[in-house]
């Protein structure tokens, strides 16, 4: 077999495939325009998958424009939906829970170098970002900019070049079309003034120098913005 016989292997994410699922059962006839899908406990249950990697889909399918998602009424089926190709899944970003993860993951391990090298200078520095984080959800904006900012001065304590770019490019992963949608769903004033709470309890443990009191904090508020990522979707 020559090179140019071969065809290039197609890789999903797991919402995608869940995603296709649900395409197929509308194509089907299974759930007709204008209608609106079974809740969502029960849907997960009968594809077999979990709720997050359905609200994942869900989205997905939003996105292509297959579905609306009206908050506190359901989801409802637009038309019928096309196969997305490849391409357009691909653009559509990592699975936000997964991205969550991975988050956790690295920062709880980033965080334990910050803490030996936490100085008056970095943690005024850290200071400053969450008192504009404060200002923004006093004010009723988003602080995102400055949520940014925190994780990446934390990432720049631990003295580590690298790990400084893997985090930026975890947490701009969330402007991908999947993670914007999802978050449009479920970020609020509110959610954003518990994580502002959060960003506190870091910024306690780093000013102690208590490199596992960090990390569990860390840890939780990163686990705590993914339950309510998908949670609140």
């Amino acid at each position: 077999m020559t090179s140019t016989q071969l065809k290039q292997v197609e890789t999903k994410r797991l919402y995608q495939h869940i995603a296709d699922q649900i395409r197929s059962l509308i194509q089907s006839g299974g759930f007709p325009a204008g209608g609106r899908l079974p809740p969502e406990r029960d849907l997960a249950q009968q594809l077999g998958v979990s709720r997050p990697s359905l609200r994942e889909a869900l989205i997905a399918l939003e996105i292509a424009g297959a579905v609306e998602i009206r908050k506190g009424s359901g989801v409802y089926v637009c038309r019928m939906p096309e196969r997305p190709t490849a391409h357009a899944f691909a653009a559509m970003g990592e699975s936000p829970s997964e991205l969550m993860q991975a988050r956790e993951a690295l920062e709880g391990s980033v965080i334990v170098l910050a803490c030996a090298r936490v100085t008056p200078v970095s943690l005024a520095q850290l200071r400053a970002t969450i008192d504009a984080m404060r200002a923004q959800v006093k004010a009723g904006r988003s602080p995102l900019e400055y949520d940014r900012a925190f994780h990446l001065c934390v990432a720049e304590m631990s003295g580590n070049s690298v790990l400084v770019r893997m985090v930026t490019e975890l947490f701009d992963e969330r402007h991908s079309p999947i993670s914007s949608r999802l978050s449009g769903h479920s970020e609020t004033i509110q959610t954003w003034g518990v994580a502002l709470g959060e960003h506190e309890t870091i910024y306690r443990a780093l000013e102690e120098r208590d490199p596992l009191a960090a990390q569990a904090a860390i840890r939780m508020h990163l686990k705590a913005s993914e339950e309510r990522w998908i949670e609140g979707s």
